[in-house]
Parts: C-alpha cells; structure tokens; sequence
C-alpha cells in the first residue's frame, strides 16, 4: 500500500521580486505557521533573492528554490546560473523544463534532462516541467506530447525523492483560463500511469502539481483532483495573502 503523498504549493515569482518584496515573503511565514504537517510550501524567487529569503526563513519550514539552472557547474556561461551556485545561496530545488524557458530560450527536453540531473549532482530536488500548448490541446494530441515530454525530459534514475513532475497547460498560464477539473484529472492520471510503467513503486509516490492560473478561488477543486499533489503558482504566488488562500484548500 502507498504511503499517503504530502502535498506541495510552491510559488514561482518568475522575473518579479526586488528586496522590497522580504516583507511579503515575511507576512507568508507568519501566515504558514501552524501549516506545516498538512502541507509542504516553497518559494522560488529570482536569483537575486535566494540567499536573503533562505536567511529569513531559517526559522521556517518554508523551502527556496531556484527558477533554473545550467547543466555545467562551472565554465564560461555569461549570465546562467549553475545548480551548485543555488545550493550555496540556500536554495534546495530547482524549477527545469518551465514552459517559457522552452518556448523563450529554445529548452528541449534533452536539455532539460541535463539540467534534472545537474540539479541532483548538486543536492537539489528537480521540478521537472512538462504541459501543452493550445493548439496542440485543439489538435487533441495532449497526451502524447506529455507522454513524450516525460520521456524526455525526466532521467532514468528519477526518484520520489528526487525529483518533482510539474504539469502546467501552457495556454492556461497567466491566461486566466483554467482546465476543467476532468481535464486536470485526466492529464495527471496519464503521468502517473507513465510514471508507474517506468519507476514502479518510486512513480507512485512522486509528487504531480499542477500548474496554470490556480488561485484561491479554483484551488480546492483542483487540488482535490486525484492523482494531484499540490500545485506550481504562478502570479498568484506574490502576494502572502493569495498564496495562503491557496495552502488554505489543505486545511
């Protein structure tokens, strides 16, 4: 029998956050107290922000988590980061494969299986990526593009442990638009699937969040969506109230 699967919420602020925005990540502290046994909570601020926040939560369960990495640890790559520069700033995962990532810098998921791995080498745990477009939703071919994106995009020695699959319709981020409930439901029932064929008991118990417009008012029904583990925030994760409104669906 499965062990039950604690959930997880983190907060991706993407390019937002100067040194100003400690006071919100204070205010979510406060209002995460008393949380923790029900539900785990990350922030995964700009890089810039890493080593302050992972300061301030020293006195908090809260994780900090980087936006990405690079596969090197070392070496002439002006302007990227390597996993190993996230791990001595505080951070203890990673974000890989994020759709803007893909569609902005050209990522595939062989690069993103490079980066999965990197994250490893240095200790962190990887939040692998993977989710549609719209038009390949209207073509109806969903299933097969996370199928492959899983694939590819996830090593071979992925564990429960280790590693973090993130399923986020790319038409539904910062869109408003949210999938049905069915819609979630039969997406991350495929993942898990995919997930149990390839890693047996260690697919079972790993974590699937799901991603795309979720705020306060959606999240209890998405997050009671079998087979749907938490949940990767977007916009709504840089304002403490919104963020706990959504930690709220596990009280």
């Amino acid at each position: 029998m499965s062990t039950p699967i604690k959930p997880l919420v983190a907060g991706n602020w993407k390019m937002n956050g100067l040194a100003t925005q400690v006071t919100e990540f204070a205010a979510l502290v406060d209002g995460y107290s008393g949380m923790e046994d029900k539900v785990d909570c990350m922030i995964c601020p700009p890089a810039t922000l890493i080593a302050a926040l992972a300061n301030f939560s020293q006195e908090s369960t809260i994780e900090i988590g980087g936006q990405n990495c690079h596969a090197s640890a070392t070496g002439a790559h002006t302007g990227d980061i390597s996993a190993e520069m996230l791990s001595d700033a505080g951070a203890t995962s990673v974000i890989v494969g994020h759709s803007e990532r893909r569609a902005d810098h050209g990522e595939t998921s062989e690069d993103v299986n490079r980066c999965a791995r990197a994250a490893w080498r240095a200790g962190l745990v990887s939040i692998i990526c993977i989710g549609e477009t719209a038009e390949q939703r209207k073509q109806g071919i969903t299933l097969d593009i996370i199928g492959e994106q899983l694939l590819g995009s996830v090593p071979d020695d992925a564990t429960s442990s280790n590693c973090v699959i993130a399923y986020e319709p790319v038409w539904a981020i910062g869109t408003g638009l949210t999938p049905t409930a069915q819609d979630v439901a039969d997406v991350h029932s495929s993942i898990r699937q995919s997930l149990v064929r390839r890693f047996g008991d260690e697919g079972q118990q790993m974590r699937l969040l799901y991603g795309g417009s979720v705020k306060p008012a959606n999240a209890a029904e998405l997050m009671g969506v079998i087979d749907v583990d938490g949940a990767l925030v977007g916009g709504a994760s840089l304002k403490a109230a919104d963020l706990l409104g959504i930690l709220n669906a596990y009280e």
